[in-house]
């Protein structure tokens, strides 16, 4: 039985409604220097996966052509329409955060989206408790996950609460598919697969720290297509 997508879910769903209710106490530096921490943190952390690669050239062949995809069905676009649809409904239920206009309320929300739902730890951290039935990798993540919620709900409000939904699918669906590809995943592939993860993580922490602001939703394909790209690379070149 799983365990670690619920506990991880619901630690962000916790920090966005501490964060939500005592972000006003919390002084304008504070909420200025945090989000630029945990930028550089996730900077950091891809850094870490992206020196696990074995096949460098299958990697950035499946992050253009995922690119590509993103871009051509607009990934990043959809995912803005639904973090404006979701703004709105939570304003009808808790007080309206303030300061945002919805261009960077979006800027933001799509940012912290991808951080908690497709970072390198959670893809996994999922994948190997589906593989193993141990969650001891998504609980390091609850803890981080936690706080980094409470952070930024003080600037995005309670729509921060949301993001714990689609995080605990993602990582259920990854557990679940895990189990029937563990016989076939290689541990080149798992290498160059925390290497997709690890660029999406570099590029969303320029984003949060207001660097570059890269499209990393129109990137997400990438994941998909890593590992078999790796596969093929390994069978032809290696």
């Amino acid at each position: 039985m799983l365990i670690g997508p619920y506990v991880n879910g619901a630690a962000v769903i916790v920090g966005g409604l501490l964060g939500s209710v005592v972000g006003t106490r919390i002084p304008d530096r504070v909420k200025v220097a945090l989000p630029l921490t945990f930028g550089l943190c996730s900077v950091g952390l891809g850094i870490n996966l992206v020196i696990k690669v074995k096949f460098m050239p299958a990697v950035v062949l499946a992050m253009v052509l995922g690119a590509v995809i993103g871009e051509a069905f607009f990934f990043e676009k959809q995912i803005g329409r639904a973090a404006g649809t979701t703004r709105g409904l939570i304003n009808r239920i808790f007080p309206p955060v303030q300061g945002l206009t919805h261009d960077e309320f979006t800027e933001k929300f799509v940012a912290i989206l991808v951080l908690f739902c497709a970072s390198g730890t959670g893809i996994f951290g999922a994948m190997h408790e589906g593989m193993t039935g141990d969650p001891s990798i998504l609980y390091i993540k609850t803890v981080l996950d936690l706080f980094t919620a409470a952070i930024f709900a003080t600037m995005l409000g309670f729509s921060v609460m949301t993001i714990g939904l689609p995080l605990i699918a993602v990582q259920v669906a990854l557990a679940t598919l895990a189990v029937y590809i563990v016989h076939i995943i290689t541990p080149d592939m798992m290498g160059d697969f925390s290497c997709a993860g690890g660029l999406i993580m570099v590029a969303t922490g320029l984003r949060i720290c207001n660097i570059k602001p890269f499209p990393v939703a129109n990137m997400l394909p990438g994941l998909v297509l890593v590992m078999p790209f790796s596969a093929l690379w390994a069978k032809l070149f290696a």
